[in-house]
């Protein structure tokens, strides 16, 4: 059998850091071959090797049996290779229509046809269930809107091999499900899937094949019929990982957040969240769950102080907080994991010591008489490198050499390190590999257990299930379902995700 696509010794070195070790892949056509690995194991390197972002330092790339070497994407793409980022590739002042046929625009009398893109978006769009507004700017939407249009992007240029990079990471069960018949039609019609997951459950419902990898190496290739998560994981972390486990029942107390009648109104004048009342006591972890684009993101900016509100008020331990700035917030007792890592929650050209320190530096064990401790700096930096497992090659280095999952975990370490009375954790393991979602899991308890407050969004409902006291759910910008974690399972969340159930005791 002649392979799709196929990798020899493949290695790929950075300052401090060996991404890749001579890794071998083979690819067979028409399957769906997923790449598991932890946080820093060399994954979207491999992948971005591949895709001829930048060239491999040894080793030998086939397709179809035929060596390539790709000076840059647009060689990928005419090879017939598209790929969907973890990080994504936009052009933000643009139309989603303009960003899907970049390069490729319908023309009409020698101008480009933008009535025609955006028809071809949004019949491709209707066609594959993923909802978008042709029309509307990349730069207003939200982060699950984005890696739909990047999805389309892929889909629109129909390629024959297609790298997924965690292409569910803010689908509803519903819509993953869509995606993955997608996938298999796209399978069965003869295209090759590289699927790039931390999700085992999903490794064994959609893949064919899979090869791990685990420190730069290609360490297992199995066949997903005849191989287990617990395999697969004891493959990619040397040891037992449960995320199934759900957090111990904790007796919330006092009231530290309490929202009321918020409204906001987006860059249209009508309400992207609308008369939300909810509260969050110390001791208990309240997550949203919600279809992206259904104002939790408006919500979570609202209360951090990045977006003016129309009505309504906030309460931080007793004080008003609704007219407060971001400093003044912060000071009051907030703390906030953002979903978008690289835009908001951390400054990409500055080092990982750097951005460790953010929000920290004004502390007296770190700063005296205007002076930074450079002792207490060392020694706070090192400490959350270690704790959080943050794999860098050096801590002096920009952060921007970091993959997307051990950014994240700066970013949680960073704020899990203040201390305050409420925590917002926006998608807080988005990106993180099973051990380390693991981890910070048992952080986000531990901070609730010493009576901390948390209220969390995030995509995974596997997630909010295992941690949530109370689960809170957004629908077009309304506050539809409160519900008791342990008495609702995935698909009814779902369902009140998507509108189809409407009813349910809101508090």
């Amino acid at each position: 059998m002649t392979l799709e696509l196929e990798l020899r010794g493949i290695t790929k070195r950075y300052p401090g850091v060996l991404a890749n070790d001579a890794v071998d892949l083979a690819v067979r056509p028409a399957q769906i071959h997923a790449i598991v690995g932890e946080n820093g194991a060399g994954k979207t390197t491999l992948m971005s090797l591949l895709y001829g972002l930048f060239p491999p330092d040894e080793g030998e790339i086939f397709i179809r049996g035929e060596p390539v070497r790709f000076s840059s994407a647009l060689d990928a793409i005419a090879a017939g290779l598209g790929m969907v980022h973890q990080s994504f590739k936009l052009f933000p002042t643009l139309s989603v229509a303009d960003n899907v046929v970049f390069r490729h625009e319908p023309t009409r009398r020698g101008l480009i046809d933008r009535a025609a893109s955006a028809a071809r978006v949004r019949d491709l769009a209707d066609r594959y269930g993923l909802a978008v507004d042709p029309e509307a700017a990349v730069e207003d939407l939200a982060v699950g809107v984005l890696q739909r249009v990047e999805i389309l992007k892929a889909l629109y240029r129909d390629a024959q091999v297609l790298i997924l990079d965690e292409p569910t990471a803010v689908l509803t069960p519903q819509e993953r499900d869509q995606l993955f018949e997608v996938i298999r039609r796209l399978r069965d019609a003869g295209r090759t899937i590289l699927f790039i997951t931390h999700k085992l459950g999903e490794v064994m419902a959609i893949s064919d094949r899979v090869t791990v990898l685990r420190n730069g190496r290609a360490v297992a290739h199995l066949v997903t019929a005849e191989t287990n998560p617990a395999e697969i994981t004891l493959h990619m972390t040397g040891r037992a990982v449960d995320l199934d486990r759900r957090a111990p029942e904790h007796d919330p107390d006092q009231l530290v957040l309490e929202v009321s009648n918020l409204t906001v109104r987006g860059g249209h004048g009508r309400p992207v969240v609308e008369d939300a009342s909810f509260g969050v006591r110390s001791g208990e972890i309240v997550g949203i769950a919600g279809v992206a684009g259904n104002g939790q993101s408006e919500l979570i900016e609202a209360l951090c102080g990045l977006r003016e509100t129309d009505a309504g008020s906030v309460t931080l331990s007793g004080r008003d907080i609704s007219d407060a700035d971001v400093a003044e917030r912060r000071a009051a007792g907030l703390a906030y994991i953002p979903e978008d890592r690289y835009g908001v929650g951390t400054t990409r050209q500055a080092s990982v010591s750097e951005n460790l320190l953010m929000g920290h530096q004004r502390q007296p064990r770190i700063q005296q008489k205007g002076w930074f401790d450079r002792e207490a700096v060392v020694g706070l930096t090192r400490r959350l490198v270690e704790v959080f497992g943050i794999k860098v090659g050096s801590v002096s280095g920009p952060v921007s050499n970091l993959s997307g999952g051990n950014l994240q975990k700066v970013v949680v370490a960073r704020e899990m390190e203040h201390g305050t009375a409420l925590l917002i954790a926006e998608q807080p393991t988005r990106g993180l590999d099973i051990g380390a979602i693991e981890f910070v899991h048992s952080q986000l308890i531990a901070y609730r257990d010493q009576g901390g407050a948390v209220l969390m969004v995030s995509a995974e409902l596997s997630e909010i299930l295992a941690l949530s006291t109370r689960i809170l759910v957004m629908f077009e910008g309304r506050i539809v379902a409160s519900l008791d974690p342990r008495r609702v399972a995935e698909p009814e969340i779902g369902l009140y995700m998507t509108g189809a159930h409407t009813e349910a005791a809101v508090a």
